[in-house]
């Protein structure tokens, strides 16, 4: 008596490198997330990472920052654009592409799902992140010293302090896993056991700049000694004190 083979249940398609502009838009989406956006990541965890050491100290970090030349270019270039970029461009992915863990739940499969998962998650959290700090509100480039007391204030929102949570975990695990898709899809890691390896260095890596991005937060929120922060730890006339004097002018000849 015949039998009739089995039908099986597609699995998620291997992964395509495309045509054309395809192949093109997908390495620049790729190299993106490298850099410039992993590489300023890294710089905002650890700038951020500055407010374990009390409002003045961040403040001071702001200053700095703000200080670079031409830095209202480099924002623009560098940060501004290639997020939009990564983040529409990855939405795009996201939503054509189809995940089946419910039929395959293996550990690829729960990769490609959690990093779109994340990469949205992300993607939202971060618009509205930069429109509420950097957009609204005391401009921070003109008053630095209000910079801590602006995201304390924010945070004291349990809500805003759930998201700000959710968020940093789902940001932390798209970059290192991103990190290691990277190595792969680029030929850095060839082979299972280089690829093994590397997820395990790609995971310490994640822990730690989380870790980091959380002691922020509860430098913020949980610490008692920075507490109700000043809305303003370096005035005006305390800010022309910390900048370099100019040598010409009415003031260097008072000193002359």
């Amino acid at each position: 008596m015949a039998t009739t083979a089995p039908v099986l249940k597609p699995g998620i398609r291997p992964l395509q490198p495309g045509v054309g502009q395809s192949f093109l838009w997908r390495k620049l989406h790729s190299l993106s997330g490298i850099v410039p956006i992993g590489a300023f990541l890294i710089e905002h965890i650890i700038s951020n990472f500055e407010a374990i050491n009390g409002p003045m100290a961040y403040a001071k970090q702001v200053v700095f920052l703000n200080s670079l030349p031409l830095v209202r270019v480099l924002e623009w270039a560098f940060i501004f654009t290639p997020l939009a970029f990564h983040g529409i461009y990855g939405v795009v992915i996201a939503v054509k592409g189809r995940q089946n863990v419910n039929v395959y739940p293996w550990a690829g499969n729960w990769g490609y799902l959690t990093q779109r998962v994340t990469g949205i998650i992300a993607f939202f959290y971060i618009i509205q992140h930069v429109w509420r700090q950097r957009f609204s509100g005391v401009m921070l480039p003109d008053h630095p010293g209000a910079a801590f007391h602006k995201v304390q204030v924010e945070l004291s929102n349990p809500w805003m302090l759930a998201i700000y949570s959710i968020a940093m975990a789902a940001t932390c695990w798209h970059f290192a896993y991103g990190i290691w898709l990277f190595a792969a899809k680029w030929g850095i890691t060839p082979g299972d056991k280089a690829r093994r390896r590397f997820g395990f260095v790609c995971a310490a890596g994640g822990i730690i700049i989380a870790v980091m991005g959380y002691a922020s937060i509860y430098a913020f929120v949980g610490n008692p000694k920075y507490k109700d922060a000043p809305e303003d730890v370096m005035p005006a006339q305390q800010m022309q004190m910390n900048m370099p004097m100019q040598m010409d002018g009415p003031m260097s000849s008072t000193m002359k």
